[in-house]
């Protein structure tokens, strides 16, 4: 499935509360290569940001003035994301100002024009439990290189989301990395008849199996002698 790793840029931190886009960029990852077929776009919000949103991504309202609003990049960016998996960091976030950005102009909900949303920060959370997760925290965890990130910007979180992702998920290629040009016919891996290969079946010694036992009764006694197999009841299937 083609790849687009989506960022954007706001006035502030609610959607809902009425702030908007001011800068949306995307990366595009074809077999988990970049492209270069790359969109980036600086929106006026018809609002002023926050002065916190200031600090963190340095765009100034006289910047933005004379950019075009969303309502008139809407379907050149829904055209260039539809039908690709969109790779988000803290996805809930984006999603719900393209949602609100969207709504204002009259389009359906994002995700009706995409094939599905990845979300990296849910990710690397299960990756990396009780571990800051951030972009820039990956980034180091990741050597990823993030020296020129002295100020957020929709494109550069975008092209470095890219190689974050691309590292977290490496272990994903590991079935395939050995694979030859020889062992492919029209792009398609060959088949392996696994029917013609005999494992072998390895019993247990005496001294295993005495072992087992001896586990068993321990775990028996712990319970007060109501294990389901000593007892002969089926337990509940997994």
């Amino acid at each position: 499935m083609r790849q687009i790793v989506l960022d954007t840029e706001t006035t502030g931190l609610s959607a809902e509360g009425g702030d908007r886009i001011i800068e949306i960029g995307c990366v595009e990852l074809v077999a988990r290569k970049l492209t270069g077929n790359n969109r980036h776009f600086y929106l006026n919000p018809d609002r002023e940001s926050h002065e916190d949103a200031l600090k963190v991504h340095g765009i100034s309202n006289e910047f933005l003035r004379d950019k075009p609003k969303f309502g008139a990049v809407a379907e050149e960016l829904m055209d260039y994301l539809a039908g690709a998996e969109i790779i988000i960091h803290n996805a809930a976030f984006d999603v719900a100002f393209l949602n609100r950005e969207l709504e204002l102009v009259g389009k359906p909900p994002f995700k009706t024009y995409v094939g599905q949303v990845t979300d990296t920060l849910a990710m690397a959370k299960e990756m990396y439990p009780g571990k800051r997760n951030s972009l820039d925290a990956l980034c180091d965890r990741l050597e990823v290189d993030n020296s020129s990130r002295t100020l957020h910007g929709a494109l550069l979180d975008a092209e470095l989301l890219a190689d974050v992702y691309i590292n977290l998920t490496r272990g994903q290629d590991a079935l395939l990395i050995d694979i030859s040009t020889d062992d492919m016919h029209g792009g398609i891996v060959t088949r392996v008849d696994l029917t013609a290969f005999t494992l072998p079946v390895l019993l247990a010694s005496d001294q295993e199996t005495a072992a087992h036992e001896e586990v068993l009764k321990q775990l028996d006694k712990a319970s007060g002698g109501k294990t389901l197999w000593r007892l002969g009841v089926a337990g509940p299937m997994a």
